[in-house]
């Protein structure tokens, strides 16, 4: 730990940041016997969160500007010490737990820091004080040592319980900042280990995410592919973020529409947007989005104020030139060969999920789009040649959309003919792809069900007959020989493999409806090997889904609750429905006991059904096929290894 790294200073003056910034919302709850309920699960992904908890805090110290350093070591035994020379937690007695320090606080109390009232933070990405106090339930040892007014204090954990309290080591007349050392417990991470290419990869993303921060990387262990030293520090922020990934690939502008906006002098509020997108025809389009430097995957409202800003500068220019073959240009047409990069930093961001995969403040897509539209706009003006090259691109785009639309029109008029399949799919009425669905279902008792629930315009049905072919390791003629497999796709109306072509997809959405048991989950997992092995890019536009069917339906008088699980309906027995006399369950064994108004209700109408959209998240290639191989290949002896790690971890079985 090196003593420079406390050493430095910054040009902002540190605003009073004690005891009292630290606000308590509730006790500590059991992070140890749900950690899925906090950190997405317990594998692998899981476990590299604890460390994004941990320096996310040290980044908001950097943007709050009381700290220009951050390290991050990974250590021999597999712990991670992450430093930084900000303010340092506050050590005084809280003031609402006079026994107890507010460091203390803060590392055992759920929902305890200071990012609540925005006093210590204008915006941050541990807005909900629940970062340290997880990350410190599920290690079997933390350290957290703290330099402040020229002294070093240090306590200890233990799985969230406190060794001790505060202690004053030493003096520190050179050093600030917050040191916190903690090693993931294998009672609950199983055989995962922190993987230095991991840890490098977010270290260099998150000093591309804030310009003003160096960050330093160590690692004592060598895995033969990741530098043991690096420090990062990039000015050009996103941009450089941006030339890196795409490397040497052509590109329609010569340099990225790239800037910074500060929201404050316009828009009264603290916060800023910064971005960098270009199209190129080397590679598929991608958008990486980030609030106050937290990974967003599944995007959010900063996203669509973001693509907003660009369709409507786009439109706007081909009108300017007179090219009216703009005006059809739509958001996805931006998304084919468009690369982006946004980060914007707002203050209380709401999101989805503890893990935060998707920004959910209303507000930042109004702050975005008026940030990033007038500068586009200028872009575009000072810029005709790529402003040329790129309209002419997406009209290119457009017009191929459109045609393809139209030739899906014409074939869908005679599909049922066809495709012969009387008897299996039941087609829905609308003539074009936009906002058709094809439900998947698990037998003809559930698909008679479903013709009751189904919405005739845009709904289709397609029941299969049994268990599907597990497609992994199957020889090419026997797929191609399997009828199951050939109703799918003349129904999906694609091939599979190199011949699948995402664009002659005849329905929008493709969502899989099995029972909420056992075999229905096995036949999901086989459906979803398919579509991964087979139709990849099905899943990577995001048309793959899955229902989520009730298992059980109680009824307390004239109330009626659906209700997902036993878990649930066991809280639900207990409080009551607020209805009168005793709770009638009942539980459905399948699909095709539910009558077509409880299947309406619950798993296909629009607007009172729950989806959940199949997506792949990997920060490396080959870790999602490497985990289909394992559960779905034909190996069983990885199978077995696999069961034999995760087994702890299972609370209850359904069988």
């Amino acid at each position: 730990m090196s003593d420079d790294l406390l050493a430095g200073t910054t040009a902002t003056t540190p605003s009073a940041y004690d005891a009292s910034s630290i606000e308590v919302l509730e006790g500590l709850e059991p992070v140890r016997k749900r950690p899925g309920m906090y950190i997405g699960g317990t594998d692998e992904r899981a476990l590299h969160h604890l460390v994004a908890e941990i320096v996310d805090n040290s980044m908001d110290e950097a943007v709050a500007g009381h700290a220009n350093r951050i390290e991050l070591t990974l250590h021999a035994d597999y712990s991670v010490t992450v430093t930084d020379n900000g303010r340092g937690i506050p050590i005084d007695p809280h003031p609402k737990f006079p026994g107890k320090s507010a460091l203390e606080v803060i590392l055992c109390t759920l929902h305890a820091g200071g990012k609540f009232s925005g006093d210590a933070y204008a915006t941050s990405g541990g807005l909900h004080g629940v970062g340290s106090s997880v990350v410190n339930a599920l290690s079997d040892s933390l350290v957290v040592q703290v330099a402040k007014n020229k002294e070093l204090y240090e306590q200890r954990f233990s799985r969230g319980i406190p060794l001790g309290p505060v202690e004053k080591i030493g003096a520190a007349p050179n050093k600030r900042g917050t040191f916190v050392t903690f090693h993931a417990d294998a009672e609950i991470f199983g055989n995962h280990r922190f993987k230095p290419k991991r840890l490098f990869q977010l270290a260099r993303s998150k000093a591309y995410l804030f310009s003003g921060v160096e960050l330093r990387w160590k690692s004592e262990i060598d895995d033969g592919e990741t530098p043991m030293e690096a420090t990062f520090h990039f000015p050009g922020g996103l941009a450089d973020y941006l030339s890196e990934t795409l490397g040497k690939s052509s590109t329609y502008s010569e340099k990225p529409f790239a800037g910074t906006v500060e929201f404050g002098p316009r828009f009264g509020v603290p916060g800023k947007v910064e971005w960098a997108v270009n199209w190129t025809p080397a590679r598929d389009g991608f958008i990486q989005s980030y609030c106050n430097t937290v990974p967003t995957p599944e995007g959010g409202t900063h996203e669509g104020g973001f693509w907003a800003a660009i369709l409507k500068g786009v439109k706007a220019y081909g009108e300017l030139v007179g090219n009216r073959k703009a005006k059809d240009i739509t958001r996805d047409d931006l998304l084919t060969g468009g690369c982006a990069l946004v980060s914007c930093f707002i203050r209380d961001p709401e999101f989805v999920g503890q893990t935060k995969d998707r920004l959910a403040t209303t507000e930042a897509a109004r702050l975005v789009e008026n940030s990033v539209r007038d500068h586009f706009d200028n872009w575009l003006a000072a810029d005709t040649k790529s402003a040329g090259a790129i309209l002419d691109f997406l009209v290119l785009r457009a017009e191929e959309r459109l045609r393809r639309r139209q030739e899906k029109e014409t074939q869908r008029k005679s599909a049922t003919k066809r495709l012969r399949l009387p008897g299996k799919l039941t087609d829905c009425t609308a003539k074009n792809r936009e906002n058709t669905e094809l439900f998947i279902v698990e037998g003809d008792s559930a698909g008679g069900s479903a013709k009751g629930a189904r919405k005739r315009e845009t709904q289709a049905l397609l029941p299969l007959k049994g268990k599907i072919l597990n497609v992994l390791g199957a020889a090419s003629n026997k797929l191609n020989s399997n009828q199951e497999i050939n109703d799918l796709c003349e129904a999906l109306g694609v091939g599979m493999g190199t011949r699948f072509n995402v664009e002659d997809l005849r329905y929008d959405k493709i969502i899989i409806m099995t029972d909420a048991d056992v075999d229905g989950a096995h036949i999901a997992a086989l459906l979803m090997t398919f579509f991964y092995t087979q139709m990849r890019p099905l899943i990577d536009h995001g048309h793959l889904y899955l229902a989520c069917p009730p298992l059980y339906r109680l009824t307390q008088g004239a109330k009626r609750l659906y209700v997902a699980d036993d878990a649930e309906k066991n809280i639900w027995m207990e409080k009551g429905l607020g209805g009168k006399g005793k709770i009638d369950v009942q539980r459905f064994k399948g699909l095709g006991e539910m009558d077509a108004k409880d299947l309406k209700e619950t798993t296909m109408d629009p607007k009172t059904r729950k989806l959940i959209r199949v997506t792949i998240e990997e920060d490396f290639p080959g870790e999602t096929s490497d985990l289909v191989e394992r559960l779905m290949g034909k190996k069983p002896e990885l199978r077995y290894q696999y069961i034999q790690e995760n087994a702890q971890f299972v609370e209850e079985l359904d069988v």
